[in-house]
């Protein structure tokens, strides 16, 4: 992981077992039930998450532009830490980038860390690593996400989310 000045973080204690809260993390198709940045249109495929190596491609939409997402997965340790590793999709996201090519990952990160509070609680940790993206391509000190809600609010949204699916 990156330097602590690269890493957004936020941490929700959700009471649900780790091993219920994973099994929704790693299923791309449920991302979008979680979203708190209004982004997430949907994932092309229904296979869940088995492995690192694994891709999950997500249909997203930003700014009035609708895209794909290929997430390399990073990271996988079952009912404790997930992470991908997201590149463009199509060319429309890497022109005029010179991080962003298509499929391939452009250094940042996004992932979850489930750490057991007791028998029937979890403290879920949503991170962002922004790894060698530019500071002036994040506002208000590595805030924004779409052009209006800051990452660390949509993190929040989409932990307050993810805690009414695991708890129902």
């Amino acid at each position: 992981m990156a330097d602590e000045q690269h890493l957004l973080r936020a941490t929700r204690r959700i009471k649900a077992p780790a091993d219920r809260i994973f099994e929704i993390l790693a299923n791309p198709q449920r991302h979008v039930e979680f979203d708190g940045s209004g982004m997430l249109r949907g994932a092309v495929d229904g296979r869940s998450i088995s492995s690192v190596g694994d891709m999950f491609t997500i249909k997203m939409h930003r700014l009035g532009d609708d895209y794909l997402m290929l997430n390399h997965v990073v990271q996988f340790e079952p009912s404790q830490r997930i992470a991908w590793e997201p590149a463009p999709g199509d060319p429309s996201r890497a022109e005029g980038n010179d991080l962003a090519k298509v499929g391939i990952p452009a250094g940042y990160r996004w992932g979850y860390i489930l750490v057991p509070d007791n028998v029937e609680a979890t403290l879920v940790t949503e991170f962002f690593d922004r790894g060698p993206l530019p500071d002036e391509l994040l506002s208000d000190g590595g805030a924004w996400i779409n052009g209006s809600t800051p990452i660390l609010a949509s993190m929040d949204a989409s932990l307050k989310k993810l805690e009414g699916i695991a708890t129902s």
